[in-house]
């Protein structure tokens, strides 16, 4: 509940400040299974085009966000999350981090060296010249033992000798099993999310040109775009150009700036049987262009 009424009053804003009017040149809306891809010159622009969307097609329709700015504060994290359901992107592909290297213990100390200078000497002991005097023999010693202890001990004497044990075996030689290299680790794939939404059904808003311009003109367009144009030939793709909105928030600013904006959407288009990559993201850089001119 609290998402939706927040949701109503984002939509209410961003009317007031920017009129949000969309214009559907090229194909009427309609609840299809669509890829929408416009220019990219502010922050704003996830917001305008959503908002220019009508209400149901706004529930069936995602808008992708960059995680280290959309998610970079609980608030914009929820709003993102719950408000548009957007789609989190990685700017680029990234891959996991190497578990950390268990330290090594440390060694013992050494125990210190004593100076020999330093070390007492022991006393010396002279020889002594005297002639040694002759040892007398000793006496046997006589141990007195009762006839009980007598016959046991016999008895002992009689029995025979144990075996010797035997000798030790000798150790086997133990081969350590080869390690085997880890592989390299996975790069993880930025298009992911968005393959995973359109197989859900969802449609999509996506930016081709991968970051925000400043120029007017929109920057060379990524693959992205081609991987799946080709990977769901099914899909609808939906030309937009995003009008004025750089001025509501220019690039590096965070008040917006109350100033009419529009969203025109233009004709479809697909992939040529043949088409090679480049010449179809030109194309379709072409086509949002068409229509700042509309």
């Amino acid at each position: 509940m609290l998402a939706k009424l927040t949701g109503w009053l984002l939509l209410g804003i961003v009317r007031l400040l920017t009129g949000a009017q969309a214009r559907w040149y090229g194909c009427p809306p309609k609840a299809e299974l669509r890829i929408y891809f416009a220019n990219h010159q502010s922050h704003a622009d996830l917001v305008m085009i959503w908002a220019a969307l009508p209400e149901e097609l706004r529930s069936i329709t995602r808008p992708i966000a960059a995680r280290d700015y959309w998610a970079n504060t609980p608030f914009k994290r929820w709003i993102t999350t719950e408000v548009f359901n957007a789609v989190y992107v990685e700017r680029a592909a990234t891959a996991p981090a190497a578990p950390a290297e268990a330290p090594a213990e440390p060694e013992a100390p050494l125990p210190p060296v004593r100076d020999a200078a330093a070390a007492p000497q022991s006393e010396r002991i002279e020889p002594s010249m005297e002639p040694l005097l002759p040892m007398a023999p000793m006496a046997p010693p006589v141990v007195d033992i009762t006839p009980e202890a007598f016959d046991e001990v016999q008895g002992r004497l009689d029995l025979p000798a144990p075996p010797p044990p035997p000798p030790p075996a000798a150790p086997l030689a133990v081969t350590p099993p080869a390690v085997e290299p880890e592989p390299a680790a996975p790069i993880s794939d930025p298009l992911a999310p968005l393959v995973e939404a359109l197989r859900s059904g969802d449609s999509i808003i996506i930016f081709p040109e991968g970051t925000r311009g400043h120029t007017g003109e929109p920057q060379k367009f990524k693959s992205g775009l081609y991987t799946l144009a080709t990977m769901f030939p099914e899909v609808v793709l939906v030309p937009a150009w995003i009008d004025n909105v750089q001025r509501v928030m220019p690039k590096g600013e965070i008040v917006p700036v109350p100033i009419l904006c529009s969203v025109t959407f233009g004709a479809p288009i697909r992939v040529e049987e043949g088409e090679e990559r480049r010449p179809f993201l030109d194309r379709a850089r072409a086509a949002v262009i068409a229509l700042r001119e509309v």
